[in-house]
């Protein structure tokens, strides 16, 4: 129970990581304020989360308005009295490159990635540090440690993520908040498998994973309780790269190794 009689605030919480974390949160003893845009699907997860003997409450939320997180953060306060946790996981992505890529799917990408952290901390800050500390995790994601095709505005604002992890961490460690960040390869969640609906891809993704698959959303799930609880009380500012060694192998792997070419 790694988070007993903590009360954490998971974004993005109506599938995926978001779904995962919120009811590993739960039952690791947290209780649980599921928030996503998609209030149906928050509501499912907070519904197992009750099912299943935890404590949970949905609520609907536009990470990209500053209206809606300061809601969020009172919910955490009004259901279950403070807020120890945030997890602040929602994101989505546009592909395209600088000349294809559309100024509204910039802005779109930019504020769910990026500035949803930055409000979501601005309400959550004085709570947490009023309920005696704490830590704040934010999804970021290898591509904001490498450039993909395509990816430019979705590497961009991961990176920004990490940058913004480590600004947070600065300016709020002496009021007891630590702040990391997760960088996930590519995982199970519903974009992804929408993006490798083909066979072959799906196939090629998995080996350029050293693990010789993609990631489940439980793996990042475990990730986030431990950066949550104070089993990672030491580290902050830390961007955690849970990626299947998918960024550890280089380009060139393939020079002086005698084995056919499979990739």
């Amino acid at each position: 129970m790694l988070l007993e009689g903590k009360v954490a605030i998971v974004t993005g919480a109506g599938s995926g990581i978001g779904a995962e974390s919120a009811r590993r949160f739960a039952a690791e003893g947290a209780a649980v304020v599921c928030a996503d845009i998609r209030l149906a699907r928050a509501e499912e997860t907070a519904q197992a989360i009750v099912a299943a003997g935890g404590r949970a409450t949905a609520v609907e939320v536009d990470v990209r308005r500053a209206a809606d997180n300061e809601a969020m953060v009172n919910a955490a306060v009004q259901h279950f009295g403070g807020l120890h946790v945030a997890f602040f996981n929602a994101g989505t992505i546009r592909p395209g490159n600088a000349v294809k890529l559309s100024e509204d799917d910039w802005d779109v990408v930019m504020d769910t990635n990026v500035k949803s952290i930055f409000l979501g901390a601005k309400y959550a800050v004085p709570v947490i540090a009023d309920s005696g500390g704490g830590a704040i995790i934010n999804t970021a994601s290898v591509s904001g440690l490498r450039g993909d095709p395509a990816g430019i505005v979705y590497g961009a604002s991961k990176a920004a993520v990490i940058n913004l992890t480590r600004c947070l961490a600065t300016d709020h460690a002496r009021q007891g908040i630590r702040v990391n960040c997760i960088c996930p390869g590519a995982i199970e969640t519903p974009p992804v498998q929408r993006m490798l609906a083909d066979p072959a891809a799906a196939e090629a993704t998995g080996r350029s994973h050293l693990l010789g698959r993609i990631g489940r959303p439980s793996e990042i799930a475990a990730a986030a309780v431990w950066l949550a609880s104070d089993e990672s009380s030491f580290i902050t500012g830390e961007a955690l790269v849970v990626d299947g060694g998918l960024t550890s192998r280089a380009a060139l792997v393939n020079m002086g190794d005698p084995r056919p070419r499979k990739d």
